[in-house]
């Protein structure tokens, strides 16, 4: 089967969770398809070559289209006019869909695979078998953005929030298959025919992500692409809520805050205690440096790859209930789930103060990764769908 995959950005290097969920399934569905994949890319800082290189072993065809500042403000500019989400006006223009028009002509794919609604516009109406995946319910996390925002930006979320809830149950029949990550996050689709969506799981390389040993550096450790707003707000939430907390019991203890293109309210939080990483070449060095890891989210929606990924490497977990909703870990036995800053930081102290525990809780954790998250075990699961399509 030829599959065209539409992208909103390259996806490499993989420091994003959409661009590791991307790579993952393009690795997989290559296995026994021809993958045409069509990536859109509003950031000029990326090596196209580097990633060129990294696609073209899973790829018959590789082909960037480049979004420039000009275009994405016309963009934006008219979905405020028209009623669009700002997501999709923000990555469509006229000019990148004349490209994947001739594309996919030049191709003749048998399948068209959208990945997030932010390109569900160019490929929405196309008389092919479609398949999108969702991803994540962007109109909840913008709810939960808009609920702790301030009173000057919440009108703009609450609009975003609106619009994309309507875009969301818009496109839901456009699509022959559509898929998401999690039955959590299934439920709050906007469509009374949501049970449809496919849960497709992320999963983890546990070949890459494995335990190593490492001089312990750091006491807890918080990885992630540190200029998405969930992850600004788990670290001003560990910076001024939870940590305090843990110093009055534990003062020497020291947090690593790893991950590519830290906001300034993350570089505001460094200090003797708290280490800013920035981009790290290998994100394992992080995990293997730590004891103890910690996914303190309080919005966004959608599986936290960091947590598959720390779990996976053999380091005890601690999260939210937010977060382990779409994990579906067993609280107190493969991981620890605090509800507020006085839970998380109590988990924090009892993990860094008992290690039998710790290994305990650890060893749970890396059983459960491994026998639930697998890349090509879930990939199986769209395929098969894509493929009665074409039956």
């Amino acid at each position: 089967m030829k599959i065209f995959v539409l992208l909103p950005r390259i996806p490499y290097p993989l420091e994003k969770g959409d661009k590791l969920r991307a790579f993952n399934q393009i690795k997989q569905l290559a296995k026994h398809n021809d993958i045409i994949l069509c990536a859109l890319n509003d950031n000029p800082k990326v090596d196209e070559q580097q990633a060129f290189q990294a696609l073209q072993p899973y790829c018959q065809s590789i082909n960037f289209i480049k979004i420039t500042k000009l275009q994405i403000l016309l963009g934006l500019i008219r979905a405020f006019l028209t009623g669009l989400p700002m997501q999709c006006g923000y990555f469509y223009n006229k000019k990148a869909a004349r490209k994947i028009d001739q594309l996919i002509i030049k191709h003749k794919p048998e399948m068209l695979y959208g990945q997030l609604l932010r390109v569900a516009e160019y490929i929405r109406h196309k008389g092919l078998p479609k398949a999108l995946d969702y991803q994540d319910v962007f109109s909840y996390g913008m709810k939960r953005r808009r609920d702790i925002a301030g009173s000057l930006s919440r009108p703009v979320y609450n609009m975003e929030y609106k619009r994309l809830c309507r875009y969301e149950a818009a496109i839901f029949d456009d699509f022959n298959v559509k898929t998401i990550i999690s039955e959590p996050d299934r439920d709050l689709i906007p469509h009374p025919k949501k049970n449809e969506i496919l849960i497709i799981p992320n999963g983890v390389d546990h070949d890459f992500f494995k335990p190593q040993q490492q001089e312990k550096k750091y006491d807890i450790v918080f990885t992630g692409n540190m200029s998405y707003a969930p992850n600004v707000n788990a670290v001003d939430y560990l910076a001024n809520e939870i940590l305090p907390r843990v110093w009055k019991r534990l003062p020497e203890a020291k947090m690593y805050i790893a991950g590519a293109s830290p906001d300034p309210k993350v570089k505001k939080a460094a200090s003797d205690r708290i280490v800013i990483s920035g981009w790290l070449d290998d994100i394992r060095d992080a995990y293997a440096q730590s004891r103890v890891f910690i996914a303190p989210m309080r919005i966004g929606t959608g599986l936290q790859n960091k947590l598959l990924e720390a779990m996976s490497m053999g380091l005890p977990a601690i999260t939210s209930p937010l977060a382990n909703a779409s994990l579906g870990a067993k609280p107190d036995e493969e991981i620890l789930v605090g509800s507020n800053a006085e839970e998380m930081a109590q988990h924090i102290i009892t993990l860094l103060t008992d290690k039998e525990k710790a290994d305990r809780l650890a060893q749970a954790g890396f059983d459960f990764t491994n026998r639930v998250y697998d890349w090509e075990k879930s990939t199986a699961i769209l395929e098969k769908e894509m493929q009665k399509l074409n039956n």
